[in-house]
């Protein structure tokens, strides 16, 4: 059996050496099995993925090696999704428990949405009261899907996340899709608008969302406006001739928020096209080419698993083994006359 011999580290280096060997350094041509033996040198610290048989130290999972300074880790090509604070991530809610929601990410352990980490309808910003907690079920039920942040880990290493942002919350108007998580390619941004009205979201778990580009429905925003203004109006003009405020008026912001629980909404669009929706099939079926052949999935390679399946009229087809191949090969093609 060929030994993968690791060499020592110099103790002579100086400081801006040692930073560098704190960087993390994966030999992606080095890939060990189960079983196999990694290096004889006791200097190393077994991290995961490893361990030891005498002053031997050996694989105990399919993977690269890593190495960050003294310590010794074998990163799996497969397993569960390991949560790491500031992740973009795709769950769905499982539970509906005690003023939070447990959801599935695909980790070892759920994760955690508290009540006081999501949007409340309307934007409104304040203590969450028994009456939020009595309505949690009309936001998020079991079996939804949300589009999250990894807020923060808890010492079992489960995440607890967080929806408070306007490009996070309830999932609609879209398919649903799983990957092995280390295909996903990390980067500064994982959503995307992508030709065809068609929008994506690449969770760092391995799951994505293909849906349909939002549009901003500026009608809902003036009618409500109007209505609140004439309403408003109506309100001065009782005030003049003895009428109670509050009898009868509408405040801005309950109507503000009593037209916001759309975001919380089970209804999937009316107006998705027939195109649309063979779009994000296509989409669909070329995201599971690159997957098949295990190609890193980013923005780039998408687009061009999808031009390439143009060539193709059925969708259906693009779900036979050839075809899939074939547009893998496309797309590894096109990056190399591109130079990349």
């Amino acid at each position: 059996m060929e030994i993968i011999t690791i060499s020592k580290f110099n103790n002579n280096k100086g400081l801006n050496d040692e930073d560098e060997e704190m960087e993390d350094v994966s030999n992606n041509d080095q890939i060990v099995t189960p079983g196999e033996l990694i290096t004889e040198d006791t200097v190393w610290m077994r991290g995961h993925g490893t361990f030891a048989l005498g002053n031997k130290t050996y694989s105990s999972v399919a993977g690269t090696i890593l190495k960050v300074n003294k310590l010794l880790s074998v990163k799996p090509l497969k397993g569960r999704y390991t949560p790491e604070t500031g992740d973009h991530i795709i769950g769905r809610v499982i539970e509906v428990g005690n003023r939070r929601w447990k959801v599935d990410i695909g980790a070892r352990s759920d994760a955690v949405l508290l009540l006081g980490s999501v949007n409340l309808p309307g934007g409104i910003l304040r203590r969450k009261s028994d009456t939020d907690e009595l309505t949690m079920r009309n936001m998020l039920k079991e079996g939804d899907l949300l589009n999250c942040e990894v807020q923060s880990l808890f010492q079992d290493g489960s995440a607890s996340l967080h929806t408070r942002s306007l490009k996070y919350g309830k999932l609609k108007n879209g398919i649903f899709l799983s990957v092995p998580r280390s295909l996903i390619i990390r980067s500064k941004n994982h959503s995307f608008v992508l030709q065809g009205n068609v929008s994506i979201i690449l969770g760092v778990n391995g799951y994505i969302w293909i849906y349909k580009t939002p549009t901003v429905d500026n009608r809902l925003k003036t009618d409500s406006t109007a209505s609140t203004a004439s309403k408003l109006q109506s309100g001065v003009m009782g005030r003049q001739s003895g009428y109670q405020v509050g009898s009868g008026s509408v405040s801005l912001t309950r109507l503000e928020e009593e037209s916001s629980w759309e975001i919380y909404s089970d209804k999937n669009d009316e107006n998705i096209s027939d195109a649309i929706r063979s779009n994000i099939i296509r989409y669909r079926n070329a995201i599971q080419a690159l997957a098949h052949s295990q190609i890193g999935i980013n923005e780039s390679r998408i687009n061009m698993a999808y031009e390439a399946s143009m060539a193709y009229g059925s969708l259906g087809s693009l779900t036979e083994p050839e075809v899939m191949e074939n547009i893998s090969n496309d797309v590894l093609n096109g990056e190399k006359m591109r130079g990349s």
